[in-house]
C-alpha cells in the first residue's frame, strides 16, 4: 500500500499535520484574494549558503551526504570529503583572481562537479552564474557580458569552444576551465599556495543579504534576465521546504532520504533541491540528462526514496509502462488498470480528506489484482523504493496524478518562477489535492490582483533584475512580485495555474481563450508530444500538434501496421487523426465552445532544445514556433479540419 499507509499514519501524528497554518483573506464579495502561510524556518541573521557543507563537516562528518558514479559505481561522498573539496577548489578560485563578489560562470549539464564548483564559488566570495549546457555562442555571449563573469567553467570541449566563440569579441575574454578536461583538478593544484585562514576570511564575510547568484531566466520570449538573488532568498526557500516536507516523510515513511537529482541545475528548481538536500543531510545523485530512456536506467540502479521532475517525465513514464504491457500482451489491462486507478486514488484520497467513504469493494479488488500486473512496474521503472514525487514546471494532469497515486507514488505539484527562487507554492504532504499547486510556501504569501494575476512576496522573492532597473520596478512593486501567470484561489489558500497573462488569445470574436489550460490538457493524452494553441486575432482557435515517437510506436504495433512508417503519412492518416481529435476533445471539454479547439493540423517534426522550439526546461517558445511554423498556421485557417 506504500504511500497510502503513510498518509494514514500521519493522520493520526495531528502533530504532524499542525506545523503550518495557512490564512486566507477574501474580498467584499467572498472570493479569496490572498494566501498567507507562516515561515517554519526563521531569517538568519548572519552567515550564507556557504557554511552548508561546513557545518555538516562539524557536526557529522562522517555522514554520507552524496553519492557520485566512479567507474560505473556509486561511491559514498561524507560531509568531511565534501568540504575538502570545496576548499581545495575555492583555493583554486581565489588564485586564480576570483575576487569577493566577482562572478563565475558554470555551463555544464547536472553532475557532481558543478554541485562543487557551486559551493566553492560561494566559499571565495563568489557569485555562481549557471549557464544552460545548450546555450548558444550569442547566449553565451549575453550571459557573460551582462553579468560581468571573468571566469567561466565549462563541462565539454564543444561548450569551450561555444564560450570562446561567443566572447571572442568581448573587450576582456574570460578565462575558462573544462571539467572534461580536469578542471577541478587544475584548480586544485594552483590553490595549494591558498591559506586556510584566506577561504575562512572570505566565507565568513558573506551575510545573508550578500548576492548568491545570478540566474537567468529561460527566455521563452525575449533575452534572458538576469535575477539577482541573495544567500537569503536561498535559504528561505531551501529552509522552509526542507522544515515543510522532510520530517513528514521521514517519520511516516521510516525511510532514509535519498534523490537522483537529474533537473538542469542552470534551472533555480534543481539548484535549490540540490541545497535544501545538503541542508537536510538528503544523499543526492546527479544524471546528466532529463530524458525519460536515459534516466530509468539510473532510477533503477541509484533507487531513491523521492523525485522533483516535469510533468513530462511522468507521462513518459506512463506510457512507457503502457507500451510494455502491450509488447507482452497485457495492453487492454493497462488501459484498464489505468481506468481504475484515477477511480480508486480520486475515492481513496476523498476518504482521507474526509469528502468520501472510500474505495468500493470491487475497487479494492481490482487495485490488488492490478498492482500485480501493472502498478508494481511503474514503481519498478523508477527504482523500487520511490513513495514521493514533487513535479513543477506546467501543471501535471489530475488523471495522471491519480494513476501514480494508485500505483503508490504520490506526486506533489508546486509553482514558482526564477524570481521566487523556486517553488512559491507546494503541495503539502498531509494535504494532497491533485489539480492544484497548493498554498503558499512557509513565509510567503500569494494574490491575486483584480485582472486574475499572481503576485508573490516573502524572502523568496528576488531584489532586482541585474542592470534593469526598468524592468524590477515593472515586476516589483510593495515587495509583490507580478509572476505574469493568471490564476485562483481556493476557501483553503490552495492555488489554481489558468494560463499566462502575456500568452493570453483574442480571437476576432473577442473571446479571451488562455492557451496553456487547453496545451496542459492536449499533452497529457497520447500520441501527442507538444502543441501550440493559436488563435490571437483569428476566428476561432487551432493547435499545432507534434507526435511523441514511442506512442507513435505503440499505436503502429497494436494496429499491426509496420514500424518504418514514415511520420509524413501518419500525419494525414485519418485513423491517427481520429486518435488525436480524442484527445482535442478532452482538451475542450475544460472550457467554453468559443474557446475551444476547431482545427488542427499534425507536425512532421518535433519542437526541440536543438532546433529552438524548447527552452531547457521543456517549455515551447511561443514565438519561435509562430514563426517556424507561420505556414502551417495560415494553412489552419485557409483550409480548416487539417
Amino acid at each position: 500500500m506504500g504511500v497510502r499507509k503513510d498518509l494514514k499514519r500521519a493522520r493520526h501524528r495531528g502533530d504532524l499535520g499542525s506545523r503550518t497554518r495557512t490564512e486566507t483573506v477574501r474580498d467584499a464579495h467572498g472570493t479569496v484574494r490572498e494566501a498567507r502561510t507562516e515561515p517554519l524556518a526563521s531569517r538568519p541573521t548572519a552567515g550564507s549558503t556557504a557554511d552548508i557543507p561546513f557545518t555538516n563537516a562539524a557536526e557529522a562528518p562522517d555522514a554520507v551526504v552524496l553519492r557520485r558514479q566512479v567507474g560505473g559505481a556509486w561511491r559514498p561522498v561524507t560531509a568531511a570529503e565534501f568540504a575538502r573539496e570545496v576548499t581545495a577548489v575555492a583555493k583554486g578560485l581565489i588564485a586564480a583572481g576570483l575576487e569577493p563578489g566577482g562572478r563565475v560562470a558554470v555551463m555544464s549539464r547536472t553532475r557532481y562537479e558543478w554541485t562543487v564548483l557551486d559551493f566553492a564559488i560561494w566559499t571565495a566570495g563568489g557569485q555562481a552564474v549557471p549557464v544552460y549546457a545548450t546555450s548558444s555562442a550569442d547566449q553565451v555571449e549575453w550571459i557573460v557580458r551582462d553579468s560581468g563573469a571573468r571566469h567561466v567553467v565549462t563541462e565539454t570541449a564543444a561548450n569551450t569552444a561555444t564560450v570562446r566563440s561567443g566572447t571572442s569579441g568581448h573587450p576582456h575574454s574570460p578565462r575558462v576551465w573544462e571539467l572534461d578536461a580536469g578542471a577541478l583538478a587544475d584548480l586544485t593544484a594552483l590553490g595549494l599556495g591558498v591559506s586556510d585562514e584566506e577561504v575562512t576570511k572570505r566565507r565568513t564575510a558573506l551575510t545573508p543579504d550578500t548576492v548568491a547568484t545570478v540566474c537567468y531566466t529561460s527566455g521563452t520570449t525575449g533575452r534572458p534576465k538576469g535575477c539577482v538573488l541573495t544567500h537569503a532568498n536561498l535559504h528561505a526557500e531551501a529552509a522552509n521546504t526542507v522544515e515543510l516536507l522532510h520530517p513528514i516523510f521521514k517519520e511516516v515513511t521510516g525511510q532514509t532520504a535519498s534523490t537522483l537529482l537529474f533537473l538542469p541545475l542552470a534551472h533555480i528548481l534543481g539548484r535549490t533541491i540540490q541545497i535544501s538536500c545538503l541542508l537536510a543531510r538528503i544523499e543526492i545523485g546527479h544524471f546528466p540528462s532529463i530524458r525519460p530512456d536515459e534516466l530509468r536506467p539510473a532510477l533503477k540502479e541509484f533507487r531513491p526514496t523521492f523525485l522533483v521532475g516535469v510533468p513530462y517525465l511522468f507521462e513518459k513514464i506512463h506510457d512507457t509502462g503502457r507500451a510494455t504491457a502491450d509488447k507482452v500482451g497485457r495492453g487492454a489491462s493497462f488501459e484498464r488498470a489505468h481506468r481504475l486507478a484515477v477511480r480508486f486514488g480520486a475515492a481513496h484520497l476523498a476518504r482521507f480528506l474526509g469528502r468520501g467513504k472510500g474505495p468500493t469493494p470491487v475497487q479494492w479488488a481490482g487495485w490488488a489484482l492490478y498492482d500485480l500486473l501493472v502498478y508494481r512496474r511503474v514503481r519498478q521503472e523508477l527504482g523500487g523504493r520511490m513513495r514521493y514525487a514533487i513535479s513543477g514546471g506546467s501543471p501535471l494532469g489530475s488523471d495522471l496524478n491519480l494513476f501514480f497515486y494508485a500505483a503508490g507514488i504520490m506526486v506533489y505539484e508546486g509553482y514558482g518562477l526564477t524570481e521566487t527562487t523556486a517553488a512559491a507554492t507546494l503541495v503539502p504532504p498531509l494535504g494532497p489535492r491533485p489539480g492544484t499547486v497548493g498554498p503558499p510556501v512557509p513565509g510567503t504569501a500569494v494574490r491575486i490582483a483584480d485582472d486574475s494575476e499572481v503576485l508573490v512576496k516573502g524572502g523568496i522573492v528576488f531584489g532586482a533584475y541585474r542592470g534593469d532597473p526598468d524592468a524590477t520596478d515593472a515586476a516589483l512593486a510593495d515587495g509583490w512580485f507580478a509572476t505574469g501567470d493568471l490564476g485562483s484561489l481556493d476557501a483553503d489558500g490552495y492555488l489554481t495555474i489558468t494560463g499566462r497573462k502575456k500568452d493570453l488569445l483574442v480571437t476576432s470574436g473577442g473571446k479571451n481563450v488562455s492557451p496553456a489550460v487547453l496545451e496542459d490538457r492536449l499533452r497529457s493524452r497520447p500520441p501527442i508530444a507538444q502543441c501550440l494553441v493559436v488563435g490571437d486575432s483569428r476566428p476561432f482557435v487551432a493547435a499545432l500538434i507534434t507526435l511523441d515517437r514511442d506512442a507513435v510506436a505503440h499505436w503502429l504495433a497494436v494496429r499491426k501496421l509496420p514500424a518504418g512508417t514514415p511520420m509524413s503519412e501518419l500525419v494525414d492518416d485519418d485513423r491517427m487523426r481520429a486518435d488525436v481529435q480524442k484527445a482535442v476533445d478532452h482538451a475542450n471539454a475544460a472550457v467554453s465552445r468559443a474557446e475551444s479547439i476547431r482545427a488542427f493540423r499534425l507536425l512532421e517534426g518535433e519542437f526541440t532544445e536543438e532546433n529552438g522550439l524548447l527552452t531547457p526546461s521543456l517549455k515551447v517558445k511561443r514565438g519561435a514556433a509562430v514563426t517556424a511554423y507561420a505556414d502551417e498556421i495560415e494553412a489552419l485557417y485557409a483550409s480548416p479540419g487539417r
